[in-house]
């Protein structure tokens, strides 16, 4: 801040908040702001305009305020962030921590993925001054006295408000796609093994899987990004009878059609709608919102492919070339993916 006899301050409150910003108010003394301002004059709602006030006090006000943000250092883990600042006034009747013809200048930004401290320093201040320190929801507050230029102890940050690393979020989001798949998506499973059953070589098993993938990701994404919406109790049954088709065209059809895979495609578009829904409650971070997403969509990959992997190993490379293998193999898995997607095509549409 600037010296005391320009630009003092009474008071600083800094908020750190659950969707990973904060706020911090530095409170301006009447007593150092131009002659004219505290006028009670009507406040215009937009940040950082002043309303009837004249274009000489106008400017002596943002004057102070560029002077002010000199001095101040905002830090998490030690290193300085650059805030948005904001002029702030408020008017006769404002909230009961504000005083009619005060000014607030307000620093906003982003807390730093993974910060475990904050430290506030005012390089210009002359005097002592308090620095009230919150969590959004928790209702005690820590407070310091700083002396000055010096600069705060370190105040730790809860790590329910903290934002995740980016290499944090690319592993939170792949393994929340894999698990997605193994051992929570027994609907999806079903639908690759549907796939895998059909046929012996692993080529065409890749092809339809790969159309599969490209096609959940389309809607995933749109839909993620409101482009496209259709309502779970739709795509859930949907979802149920498609595997119920697949599972049965393996039983009626004894190779691979050249339809198959437009038709895989299709099917992943319905699919890629069931995994948004999932991500939507488990939400995405802000600021890592495609890392998020494109990792998410990754786990879910490796999840398809783990399962493939795991029936090729046990199904495929042993039984496939022998005489009965779709006798005894493909007929009666497909018979029994197909009774279960039927009963989960009942029971939600009837839920």
């Amino acid at each position: 801040m600037a010296p005391a006899h320009e630009l003092g301050t009474i008071r600083v409150n800094a908020e750190f908040r659950r969707d990973g910003t904060y706020a911090i108010d530095a409170i301006v003394d009447r007593e150092h702001l131009p002659p004219g301002y505290d006028r009670g004059d009507p406040i215009d709602p937009r940040f950082g305009t002043v309303a009837n006030l004249t274009p000489e006090l106008r400017q002596r006000v943002g004057g102070l305020i560029a002077h002010a943000i000199n001095g101040v250092e905002i830090a998490f883990e030690g290193k300085p962030v650059s805030p948005r600042v904001e002029l702030v006034l408020h008017p006769a009747g404002a909230a009961e921590t504000a005083v009619a013809g005060e000014l607030t200048l307000r620093l906003t930004g982003e807390i730093s993925g993974g910060a475990k401290a904050f430290t506030w320093k005012n390089g210009g201040a002359i005097g002592s001054y308090m620095l009230t320190l919150r969590t959004e929801g928790v209702e005690t507050a820590e407070r310091q006295w700083i002396e000055g230029p010096a600069r705060s102890q370190p105040f730790v940050l809860s790590s329910t408000i903290v934002p995740m690393t980016r290499a944090q979020v690319v592993a939170t989001y792949l393994k929340l796609g894999y698990t997605h798949i193994l051992p929570k998506g027994t609907d999806h499973i079903l639908f690759v093994l549907g796939i895998f059953l059909l046929s012996i070589r692993l080529k065409p098993i890749l092809m339809q899987v790969t159309a599969f993938t490209i096609a959940h990701t389309i809607t995933l994404a749109l839909t993620i990004y409101g482009v496209v919406s259709l309502s779970p109790r739709i795509v859930e049954p949907l979802i149920a009878l498609s595997i119920v088709y697949v599972a049965v065209e393996n039983v009626v059809t004894p190779k691979l059609s050249p339809w198959r895979v437009a038709l895989v495609f299709g099917f992943g578009l319905l699919h890629g709608m069931g995994f948004a829904g999932v991500l939507s409650q488990l939400g995405l971070p802000r600021r890592e919102f495609l890392p998020a997403l494109l990792c998410f969509n990754a786990g879910v990959e490796l999840g398809q492919l783990s399962v493939i992997a795991a029936a090729f190993l046990l199904i495929g490379l042993p039984f496939r070339n022998k005489p009965w293998y779709r006798r005894r193999i493909v007929i009666p898995a497909s018979l029994l993916v197909a009774t279960i997607g039927l009963f989960w095509f009942v029971e939600r549409v009837a839920g």
